[in-house]
């Protein structure tokens, strides 16, 4: 398990941009991953770095416009909400804003065979290995994916407003989330500042949940600290589950048809049956909420195993989160400690203690909340 800790980089901000382009080099040497993919990484990196201005700086500028002035704003108040009532270690990022010019920061590749949905992984000298790779240019992405695909892999490219840097330096407000509506803007500096706070290495899935299960129960709490009600969040939340059963309908149904008996001709055909209905249940489900177009990209982007594969990653345990912070009686800071203690397991343990949350089976007590109150 990692739990992230700052580097010294007593030399300033200069250090520290060296620090972190030392780490990356070093894992040409202990990593999978390909030096060109370092190299791009350290460029985006720097360039990103290179475009950084003090949100403080900003805000005293005169000519700032009013949008992004208020933006600016409302991020700070969030940020400080998520250190002082989440318990998240926000005091040092989300205080620079860079402009990158473009819609999204990285382009994450998912692959997974075409009969399974074990993701192909990728590992890297400081964050382990993922369930994706990240590219800060979306052309090599898909030169990534065309390569995995010609292996015989489903690939899915998927655009990312933001990522972590799990505590090694102060990440920032970029434009590719700034201006998304409220919630979207809150959850996404919550899901990120969770990643800082623990990060278990080698379990994309675990991370995953847990920042997303983070960020979902933060908005209840920030909503209600705003407006006094969580129901906007509620009905979000309600929504997008109905969306996840489909998608989970849709897993099941292939992973009996994997396990089958059938030719792989017939399996190709009876699998792409099975996401032609998926994409014909999430336009049914649309049109009953609303008349407005869907400009989300779900039924644009053609459905296959890598694309399940990354949906699974970022929701698989967040109900046993959920039910982990019940558990500890909605107190964020025994919560995160008893999150914790699960990632410290072995994996297979952890993965039946992640199944036995979810199942509301066995232990349900919360470690920390126990030690405080009997010691």
């Amino acid at each position: 398990m990692y739990t992230p800790t700052r580097p010294d980089t007593t030399s300033g901000w200069r250090g520290g941009r060296r620090a972190l382009c030392v780490l990356m080099m070093a894992g040409l040497l202990t990593g999978c991953a390909s030096a060109g993919f370092y190299m791009q990484a350290v460029a985006g990196q720097l360039n990103m770095w290179r475009r950084e201005q003090p949100i403080e700086r900003l805000l005293a500028e005169s000519s700032l416009d009013e949008r992004t002035r208020a933006r600016l704003v409302l991020v700070e108040e969030i940020r400080t909400f998520a250190e002082h009532t989440l318990a998240l270690p926000a005091a040092g990022s989300y205080r620079n804003y860079a402009d990158l010019e473009r819609d999204h920061v990285v382009w994450n590749v998912f692959a997974a065979p075409e009969f399974e949905f074990e993701p192909h992984r990728s590992c890297f000298f400081v964050a382990g290995c993922l369930d994706y790779r990240g590219f800060f240019r979306r052309g090599h992405a898909e030169r990534y994916a065309a390569e995995l695909r010609a292996r015989g892999y489903d690939t899915f490219v998927g655009g990312v407003a933001a990522y972590s840097t799990l505590g090694w330096f102060d990440d920032p407000v970029l434009n590719t989330f700034l201006f998304w509506p409220e919630r979207e803007l809150a959850g996404i500096v919550f899901h990120e500042l969770a990643h800082q706070r623990l990060y278990v290495a080698d379990d994309t899935k675990f991370n995953e949940s847990y920042a997303t299960a983070v960020a979902e129960a933060g908005l209840e709490r920030w909503y209600e600290h705003r407006y006094g009600t969580a129901a906007p969040v509620l009905a979000a939340r309600r929504r997008e589950r109905a969306v996840l059963a489909l998608i989970e309908h849709t897993r099941e149904a292939l992973r009996e048809l994997y396990a089958s008996d059938l030719d792989d001709t017939a399996k190709r055909d009876a699998k792409r049956t099975l996401f032609e209905a998926l994409e014909t249940a999430y336009a049914a489900l649309r049109r009953e909420r609303t008349s407005k177009p869907d400009t989300t990209g779900f039924g644009k982007t053609p459905w296959n195993n890598a694309r399940i594969s990354a949906v699974a990653t970022y929701h698989d345990h967040v109900d046993a989160f959920h039910a982990l912070l019940a558990a500890c009686a909605n107190d964020f800071t025994a919560f995160h400690r008893a999150a914790v203690a699960i990632g410290d397991l072995e994996p297979d343990a952890r993965r039946a203690r992640l199944r036995a949350l979810d199942d509301h089976e066995g232990e349900t007590s919360c470690p920390d909340r126990d030690v405080k109150e009997t010691g």
